[in-house]
């Protein structure tokens, strides 16, 4: 696997599931033989990081792992959609 491929699988992995992922959870998404050590996790982590520069989100690591969030700089223009959100369910 090229570690273009273990980036784009990381994104689409944080981005599905909903919740903080952590590294062992991360390489626990591969079958045995093409398993990521840990370390290669944790250099694609830096690297989606290093993607999200000029976004409006961040990768952000918190104790249960890693979890895409929205910058904390725009949050006077996202919590009124957030708050909107939440009321209307």
């Amino acid at each position: 696997m090229t570690e273009t491929g273990l980036v784009q699988i990381i994104e689409g992995a944080l981005l599905a599931a909903g919740k903080p992922l952590s590294v062992a959870q991360l390489a626990g998404l591969f079958e045995e033989h093409e398993r990521p050590e840990n370390s290669a996790v944790r250099e694609a982590l830096e690297e989606v990081a290093a993607r999200c520069d000029g976004r409006g989100f961040e990768l952000q690591e918190v104790a249960s792992g890693f979890r895409f969030q929205v910058r904390q700089s725009l949050s006077p223009w996202v919590a009124p959609v957030s708050y909107t959100h939440l009321r209307a369910h």
